[in-house]
């Protein structure tokens, strides 16, 4: 049985019940969301975690407060990985949290 994962991405305009698309391999079926926002990303992971999903990968924008966020939001099955940059090239060289943090 193929790995079920997923891996949002932040992008301004991005609507997360929209811009997705799922690769399909033997081993592993691979979601991508886009989103526009921490809030969105929530939904879509909250969404993707009843799906099935129980690896989902954030990309580099999302800073600290936003990987906890997703975090808080599933169940302890689902893991949570990040792609790490300091500051990110589409984002305007900020992090997420720069962005939406509170």
């Amino acid at each position: 049985m193929a790995l079920e994962a997923a891996f949002i991405f932040l992008a301004p305009e991005a609507d997360y019940e929209n811009d997705r698309s799922t690769i399909q391999t033997a081993e592993v079926n691979l979601t991508t969301v886009g989103v526009k926002n921490y809030e969105d990303a929530v939904k879509a992971a909250i969404g993707l975690e009843k799906e099935g999903i129980r690896a989902i990968e954030l990309c580099g924008g999302f800073g600290v407060e936003g990987t906890a966020m997703i975090k808080r939001a599933l169940s302890k099955e689902t893991a949570v990985g990040v792609v790490r940059f300091d500051t990110h090239p589409g984002l305007g060289n900020q992090s997420g949290d720069d962005l939406f943090g509170n």
